[in-house]
């Protein structure tokens, strides 16, 4: 158990902090509410999930191994939030209708381009996996625990967005909500290439 402990700690770390999900759900539970995000959430529960199971069994050595692919990774996920910044901005200055939330798919899917999460997969997988158990037990010891802690974390940043949804009732607030979010994600996805 002392072992699971710190496993904990960094995946409740990672989780709360400000990142791609986080940045997305708040917009979401903002412009939608939480039931029509819920669907998001569970994505990225279920998305990551695989990833860590997968990283721990084994998947981060092929990164360590072929750096190029972690690269185009990173390019993948920053050419997606550019792109939903881009139906965010659209949406708030008028050219086209409020997006719909993420799916439950996107959400899972987004989780492979996502570096946030391939930092903390491999982090998982190189640190704090615990070694007594095997590494398949392990890698879903792992995966329980990253799941179990990520919901009520990325649920957080969803009411959060819910409970500013009061202030944003007048379009033009919920416009420059929108903008300025984007603006965040576009910043977010620079960052992710210039590191």
């Amino acid at each position: 158990m002392t072992e699971l402990l710190p496993l904990a700690t960094y995946s409740l770390v990672m989780s709360s902090t400000p990142g791609p999900n986080n940045l997305m759900l708040t917009t979401s539970g903002a412009n939608f509410g939480y039931r029509r995000t819920l669907p998001h959430i569970l994505g990225i529960g279920a998305g990551h999930g695989v990833q860590m199971w997968l990283t721990c069994l084994g998947l981060g050595a092929l990164f360590a191994r072929y750096p190029l692919l972690h690269t185009g990774l990173q390019a993948a996920g920053a050419a997606y939030l550019v792109w939903l910044a881009w139906k965010l901005t659209g949406s708030a200055i008028g050219r086209a209708e409020l997006p719909q939330p993420v799916s439950f798919w996107q959400a899972a899917a987004f989780q492979f381009v996502n570096p946030k999460n391939w930092v903390k997969s491999v982090t998982v997988a190189s640190v704090f996996l615990p070694p007594a158990l095997g590494t398949g037990t392990a890698a879903l010891v792992a995966m329980v625990i990253t799941v179990a802690i990520n919901f009520p974390c990325v649920s957080m940043w969803t009411l959060f967005g819910v409970a500013i949804r009061r202030l944003l009732t007048d379009p033009r607030r919920q416009r420059i909500f929108n903008v300025i979010m984007a603006a965040t994600l576009v910043a977010l996805a620079l960052l992710l290439l210039v590191r």
